[in-house]
């Protein structure tokens, strides 16, 4: 990295988390960290990037997706028809290494494919702890971004256990062991409960959140609101990470306001809100519909509450998920083929092919779910885009969400081609409302960057990573955001023109929250009693990390 003083001048910047809504600024760069600009008038820039005309943004924060670890490789294997045929193939230039593409990229291709969209930072959701030393090998395979993930916990035994005896002093003190010894970011809660139950008796899982879990006696209400109680005594820079009970069913849309208000206050984030947002009767798909409004009311009254959406775009794609019920529920639905498998002690997950037909009720009605809730929940700062990638639609589709946020147009044309129910019924006819650019900005970047609590991330002031994209404005915003005229990673142009022009090491982002130094001998005598594995060969050393960077809590 050159320590040479540079800047981007001339180009109409939005900087959300500064305040900056498209005035023209000069960006300056030292060391791969955005600098005041010099008080001597006289001290000039070693080079310049003209930016006239153009638009620039911080670098996009993808804050829930599905890129490493053990069930995004099971899902590589499981789909082998994407690549054959030489079809979805990345070829090895001098730049870049070989990779595949399809619903469930290669590693390298996945870092690729980020940065030439102009995201500079990815969070993979749910990796189980167990299974950290393999995430973070796929992590130091994937350039160009830096990344970071989630440790599952909502199925956890300790943690059940902590929950039944009424030890929140144990249960605070396992979860930052357990995120120091993963080196991950942020606590999951997937299915709290209903996994443990799944992994008892085929077919088995938690409707409600007041259902005892099997053996343990604790419900999903007492593990949202405790684990929830535990991320913010110890300050974690990033709420706990909720995917709720009952996700795709009709009628769960109940469940998800139950789980909002089983924070009792404290943070806590609901992701892939789409899949949890139904109306309806179980089995009767003529019910199924939208429950968009009062959930987005509660969101909108509560800013404790904070929400990615899970967009579902039409076409084909592979669900994965840690929810291992739910697997088994869309290999009965679609007739797919389906990978099941579970994780001891710990969690489990399931992975199916699927596909979205645009003239399919369920389907269209998803879509326009996904719409309603970056429309309804009014203040952007507490949305996030996502498409739960790749659950939804891959991440390559977010210029296309952008669209049809930004363009009513092409939304009411869009939503004249779907199921004539969904085109009636939605309240997406009804909705003007269109995203300016300082909005955009901030639900794919500021607003990331805030609830992770990324203080040098998702802006362009003084001391912040000098991640910036630059794009070619354009009256079509899907065509806008798809092909970046730049991107800057830590201060060096990696893409121009759409032409990779060289790759980067970026950094694993993780917490080593502290705790009470008794507690190791408490859960070291609890994991040799248990676990299959020695306890002093689960965690991940430091020095494991390549390219590493510890955020501090509070």
């Amino acid at each position: 990295m050159t320590d040479a003083l540079w800047k981007i001048t001339g180009g109409r910047v939005y900087d959300p988390l500064n305040g900056v809504d498209g005035q023209v600024r000069d960006i300056w760069i030292q060391g791969g960290t955005i600098v005041a600009p010099p008080e001597d008038p006289h001290v000039r820039p070693a080079s310049t990037l003209n930016a006239a005309g153009l638009v620039v943004m911080p670098g996009g924060i993808d804050m829930h997706c599905h890129i490493a670890g053990p069930k995004v490789n099971a899902a590589r294997k499981l789909r082998p028809e994407e690549r054959r045929g030489g079809r979805n193939v990345v070829s090895r230039t001098a730049r870049t290494h070989s990779g595949t593409l399809g619903s469930v990229p290669s590693t390298f291709a996945t870092g690729y494919k980020y940065i030439g969209l102009g995201y500079t930072t990815a969070f993979d959701a749910a990796v189980p702890p167990l299974m950290a030393r393999h995430a973070h090998e796929e992590f130091d395979d994937m350039p160009c971004i830096d990344k970071g993930f989630y440790v599952l916990a909502g199925n956890n035994h300790f943690v059940m256990r902590a929950i039944q005896e009424r030890q929140p002093d144990q249960l605070k003190g396992f979860l930052a062991w357990l995120l120091g010894a993963a080196k991950a970011y942020a606590i999951k809660l997937v299915n709290p409960g209903g996994v443990e139950v799944w992994k008892h008796h085929a077919g088995g899982n938690v409707h409600s959140l007041d259902e005892p879990v099997d053996y343990f006696g604790v419900t999903a209400r007492q593990i949202v609101h405790d684990v929830a109680a535990a991320a913010d005594a110890l300050k974690l820079p990033h709420s706990v990470h909720v995917h709720c009970n009952n996700l795709g069913l009709p009628g769960n849309w109940t469940t998800t306001l139950q789980t909002m208000k089983a924070l009792e206050g404290h943070r806590g984030h609901i992701t892939h809100i789409q899949f949890h947002s139904y109306g309806g009767g179980e089995g009767d798909e003529t019910t199924f519909n939208s429950k968009v409004a009062p959930l987005a009311d509660y969101v909108n009254e509560h800013p404790n509450v904070s929400i990615d959406v899970g967009q579902v775009l039409f076409g084909e794609t592979t669900s994965m998920t840690g929810d291992g019920p739910l697997g088994y529920y869309l290999h009965n639905v679609y007739g797919t083929k389906w990978f099941s498998a579970d994780v001891e002690m710990e969690s489990g997950c399931g992975i199916a092919p699927i596909k979205y037909r645009n003239k399919s009720l369920i389907h269209a009605w998803q879509w326009a779910i996904g719409l309603e809730w970056y429309l309804l929940v009014q203040d952007p700062w507490r949305v996030v885009m996502s498409t739960d990638h790749p659950n939804g639609a891959s991440f390559l589709a977010y210029p296309q969400i952008i669209r049809l946020l930004m363009d009513r147009t092409y939304r009411q044309d869009a939503l004249k081609d779907v199921h004539a129910t969904v085109g009636k019924n939605s309240a997406l006819a009804d909705l003007d409302r269109e995203y300016s650019l300082y909005e955009i900005a901030i639900i794919t970047r500021a607003g990331p960057a805030k609830l992770l609590g990324l203080k040098h991330k998702g802006h362009l002031g003084p001391g912040a990573d000098a991640d910036v994209t630059i794009y070619t404005p354009h009256e079509d915003k899907e065509l806008m955001f798809q092909l970046p005229r730049y991107v800057i990673k830590s201060g060096q142009m990696l893409v121009e023109d759409g032409d990779l022009r060289q790759t980067w090491e970026g950094k694993t982002l993780y917490v080593a929250p502290s705790y009470d130094a008794d507690m190791e001998r408490l859960i070291g005598d609890w994991f040799e009693q248990y676990y299959s594995v020695r306890f002093r060969n689960y965690p991940v050393a430091d020095d494991y990390l390549h390219a590493a960077e510890q955020v501090a809590c509070g």
